[in-house]
């Protein structure tokens, strides 16, 4: 039995875990075994500059805080050599940056197991469909555009109409002065 302080110091290390995990918007669960320390280095400076965080946690830990977070349905998921990229600033720049590792290493073992939108456990292919989606920045400009388009219109049509208007009056005008 582990002793009094190795439990309170996994204590912690839960704690921690799950109250990052609850401010998350996105995790992604990956098998990091084949992972070269060169690659995983890069990998993690990656995840760091996109604002992301990536931790190689036991399994029992793991499991413990997403209970406490109150994720389920990836127990099933933590077998073998697992880490966790997470973000609360973003919901796809975790889930390309590992999708592009994947991508980019095809003969390794490294792969997505599973991970969480908001809080709610999806699978590998909804991890890789959301790597799929442009940036929030790219999402909110083509909203941003659909709505532009028939205001747009609505003004060419206006602007149509005076045009019309203006010609017609300028040829009334010319006529009586003529």
């Amino acid at each position: 039995m582990p002793s009094e302080k190795i439990l309170e110091q996994k204590q912690q290390q839960v704690a921690e875990l799950c109250q990052a995990l609850k401010e998350a918007n996105v995790g992604v669960l990956v098998n990091y075994t084949g992972i070269t320390v060169e690659k995983d280095t890069k990998l993690r400076k990656q995840l760091r500059e996109a604002g992301c965080e990536y931790k190689v946690v036991k399994n029992t830990l793991l499991s413990r805080a997403f209970a406490q977070a109150g994720i389920e349905g990836l127990d099933e998921h933590l077998k073998g050599a697992t880490a966790i990229a997470y973000s609360d600033k973003g919901y796809t720049e975790a889930p390309k940056i590992i999708a592009d590792y994947v991508k980019a290493n095809p003969n390794t073992s490294f792969a997505v197991k599973a991970g969480f939108i908001d809080g709610s456990s999806v699978d590998a292919a909804g991890i890789n469909e959301l790597a799929q989606l442009p940036p929030k920045e790219v999402l909110v400009a083509q909203v941003l555009g659909g709505l532009n388009g028939p205001i747009q219109g609505f003004a060419n049509v206006c602007s149509g109409v005076m045009r019309g208007l203006v010609i017609a009056l300028n040829a009334i005008a010319e006529k009586q002065s003529a």
